[in-house]
């Protein structure tokens, strides 16, 4: 099954932002993904049944992240500080519906 990868804009401004090797380490998590995007941890959330989490360190911070599957798109929604936790997470996820007119 071949997926479509859709970054949200609050994802791209986030990796733009970003050095050359970490937007590497993100490119080369992206392609994993694409190749078998259940490989990741599943992340609860209350409007999405297949959001998942990648581990990635920026920056000597820990951080996630965040992918939700929908039909056939793998649409990247953010990056994670892992200190502040998953308290954003829906918020950050309600921009799939905004942005993607769902």
């Amino acid at each position: 099954m071949e997926f479509k990868i859709i970054a949200l804009k609050f994802f791209s401004e986030q990796v733009s932002g970003l050095d050359e090797k970490t937007k590497r380490i993100i490119s080369d998590k992206i392609r994993l993904i694409k190749q078998n995007p259940f490989r990741y941890k599943k992340v609860h959330s209350r409007k999405y049944s297949r959001v998942f989490s990648v581990r990635l360190s920026i920056g000597r911070s820990a951080t996630r992240m965040i992918y939700a599957i929908l039909g056939r798109k793998l649409v990247m929604v953010c990056l994670l500080d892992r200190k502040k936790g998953y308290k954003d997470l829906e918020k950050y996820l309600e921009n799939i519906r905004k942005e993607l007119g769902l």
